[in-house]
């Protein structure tokens, strides 16, 4: 991949999710006053991008947009600078309400281009809802980060970059570990890397997300390659198999120990928003 030492790395930051409880770790902030202390936690360690979901009051997923709203505000009060990215997936809830925190105009929001299978069933994308939310993320100005469960689903993204439905060049999260979806499998994720370079161009930055015990893999992967990474409690909620992680942060912290092994330097939120074509927040 030549020399990495002048390419930063973004680390992304997935806080919450919708399965994670208290149970499986404690660390897990279900409440809008827990992520933003979570949240600052791992920006303060080198997160430049959080990726958010919400819980209602029992703790379960939903898709509020209310709820959405006061965690950005908390997020854009306590992280100044950090890049937003609101999750519009499938577990929060059905529908168009899946899109509803979208007038928010966060930085970004998640986009699944396609379906797939899921542990125990299907996560269904149809393609009228996926073109209505990349038609709602045009209207607010909100970047997609195309999250790729599958090879098609690289190739759906350019498509949809073709013809308009995706305005910027997208950016292409590889999600691998998924039960019944995409093993973490290197030969497939390479393969990944070469399909985005050569769909969206040498240059075009592309990130991974590894799902259980294989988050530090695709970490590693993900770094060394000259991609950008993703990690926190929502894809994994321990450190190993004989301890918890004891915060985001905790996570985020590994990912950079990695950075620097490879000799990346941590992207900072105003590389990262560089890197991604971003605005510049408000002052």
């Amino acid at each position: 991949m030549g020399d990495l030492t002048n390419r930063p790395c973004i680390i992304c930051v997935a806080i919450t999710g919708s399965l994670p409880t208290k149970e499986n770790n404690p660390a897990v902030p279900i409440t809008i006053a827990e992520q933003v202390e979570s949240t600052q936690e791992a920006f303060e360690a080198g997160a430049t991008i959080a990726h958010c979901h919400v819980r209602d009051d029992e703790g379960k997923p939903t898709s509020d947009p209310d709820r959405f709203a006061r965690l950005k505000e908390g997020l854009e009060q306590h992280c100044p600078g950090m890049i937003v990215q609101l999750s519009t997936g499938g577990r929060s809830g059905a529908g168009q309400a899946r899109g509803g925190m979208l007038p928010l105009a966060p930085d970004m929001a998640s986009l699944s281009v396609g379906s797939n299978n899921f542990p125990t069933r299907v996560y269904e994308n149809p393609p009228d809802l996926v073109d209505w939310l990349a038609s709602e993320m045009i209207r607010h100005d909100v970047k997609p980060e195309i999250e790729a469960f599958d090879l098609s689903h690289i190739l759906q993204a350019a498509r949809m970059h073709a013809d308009g439905r995706i305005k910027d060049r997208p950016y292409v999260q590889f999600v691998m570990g998924v039960r019944n979806a995409m093993p973490a499998d290197r030969d497939v994720f390479d393969y990944y890397i070469h399909t985005v370079q050569r769909l969206f161009g040498p240059d075009a930055p592309w990130c991974a997300a590894g799902i259980g015990p294989n988050q530090i893999q695709l970490n590693e992967w993900a770094i060394s390659s000259g991609g950008h990474a993703r990690t926190g409690l929502e894809d994994n909620v321990r450190l190993d198999r004989d301890r918890l992680a004891p915060s985001n942060a905790a996570l985020v912290r590994r990912a950079a120990e990695i950075c620097d092994r490879f000799e990346r330097p941590v992207a900072n939120w105003q590389q990262a928003r560089q890197i991604l074509g971003l605005r510049q927040p408000l002052a």
